[in-house]
């Protein structure tokens, strides 16, 4: 025998008796597939039975408002932001330690009175806290020795989820429920993790919110989220908040200050569900509570929201002017030509390229027609005898005007035939 390999067998490790025993590779038992149990969704498909979520928003975007209208949803039963409530009503502890538990009376009772949510409606499901009243939650500290899970707090929490049977625990703000260093991942991991196995025997959907890091408005995605990536790690599923964008609101036809109402939601890391094309988008509304002079306080309310589609109102008798006035060929594809083709759009709809809004959606238009064949680009010396792209008529619409279905043009939209 080499010495080499002599050396080599001498570092293996020394087999152990009951350790051997105890790991085996186990043969995989070929199952029905009708007869697994399907997944147990809670809301939407983000918040699943068992499982943690992260929520990751910069500040002042509307995540309080989202989760006080998140855990009416659940506590009604009815799907007042979009995603389904499975099953029927949900019994949800808010839990929220960085606002006094007033401030969190005047958010729900102003989405009470938005949605008309009567106390019957809420029955004995709703539970809430605060950190500001003395409901401290700390389920980790720092010792001389290292990262400390805080036995006796989880201890209590998971007697509560059990008695009271909650279906959804939701914890705003992840940095307040703990007192290690959001920094160090090795202590982040425990928390996080002990929050996972928490949600796991308790078998409820445990929703931590969690702060982004200043971006100097960036995307916020799962990777923005602040402090250690442990936290997103343990996470199944992270839905992230971004305020809309300039662009965006050019787009939408929203102007000045009314975009800060505006806000999308994405799941950025969702790896028990297929992933969404599209943000689900929301709007902040303004609900008076009735509690003084001039309407009292006015507290925002979460509503869903669809952005504008282009295509509303526009008929094939529209496409079929907009061919007739594109029909010589002398309107340029380029917007910022001095004869564009979108000049002809707005003749025929009405609309004012000066206004963002109306042009973004004008060039929504004219792309698609594209697309479509309706309109067909082509090459050719413009009047300096330079090569310019200008839009013809590809082939002329006569059948009824069918607006496109969410997920492109190829899908709808003015199909000529």
């Amino acid at each position: 025998m080499s010495r080499d390999l002599a050396s080599m067998m001498a570092d293996e490790p020394v087999p152990h008796p009951a350790i051997n025993a105890a790991i085996k590779a186990t043969p995989y038992q070929w199952r029905d597939p009708a007869g697994i149990p399907v997944r147990s969704w809670v809301y939407g498909h983000m918040l699943l039975r068992g499982s943690l979520t992260v929520v990751v928003a910069p500040g002042a975007t509307g995540k309080t408002a989202l989760t006080i209208g998140t855990a009416m949803a659940l506590a009604t039963g009815r799907n007042l932001l979009g995603p389904k409530v499975w099953g029927g009503p949900k019994r949800v502890w808010l839990w929220n330690l960085e606002d006094a538990g007033e401030e969190m009376a005047r958010g729900l009772q102003a989405a009470a009175i938005h949605w008309r949510i009567e106390p019957e409606d809420v029955g004995n499901r709703l539970y809430v806290d605060s950190g500001m009243d003395g409901a401290e939650l700390k389920t980790a500290h720092e010792t001389k020795d290292g990262t400390r899970i805080n036995a006796p707090v989880v201890g209590a929490l998971l007697t509560q989820l059990r008695e009271q049977q909650i279906d959804v625990l939701i914890v705003d703000p992840f940095v307040s429920s703990h007192s290690v260093n959001e920094n160090d991942n090795r202590a982040i991991d425990l928390v996080a993790k002990q929050w996972a196995r928490l949600a796991s025997q308790a078998g409820c959907a445990v929703v931590l919110v969690h702060h982004a890091r200043k971006l100097a408005g960036g995307e916020v995605s799962a990777e923005a989220a602040r402090g250690a990536s442990a936290l997103i790690a343990a996470a199944r599923s992270v839905p992230t908040l971004n305020r809309m964008s300039d662009d965006e609101a050019a787009k939408f036809g929203i102007e000045g200050e009314e975009r800060r109402r505006f806000f999308r939601v994405y799941d950025d890391k969702n790896n028990r569900a297929p992933p969404s094309d599209k943000s689900d988008w929301y709007r902040l509304h303004s609900v008076s509570l009735g509690n003084g002079p001039d309407g009292g306080d006015s507290l925002p309310v979460v509503v869903p929201w669809s952005p504008p589609d282009a295509f509303d109102g526009v008929t094939v008798g529209c496409l079929r002017r907009v061919q007739a006035a594109l029909a010589d060929g002398t309107y340029r594809q380029d917007h910022q030509s001095k004869r564009w083709a979108g000049e002809a759009v707005a003749d025929v709809l009405g609309m004012n390229i000066e206004k963002a809004g109306d042009k973004a959606r004008i060039k929504t238009l004219l792309s698609t027609w594209i697309r479509n064949g309706a309109l067909a680009v082509v090459m050719k010396p413009d009047e300096r005898r330079k090569e310019k792209a200008f839009l013809v008529v590809g082939e002329w619409v006569d059948q009824e005007f069918a607006p496109p279905r969410k997920g492109g043009a190829e899908q709808g939209g003015a199909v000529p035939h």
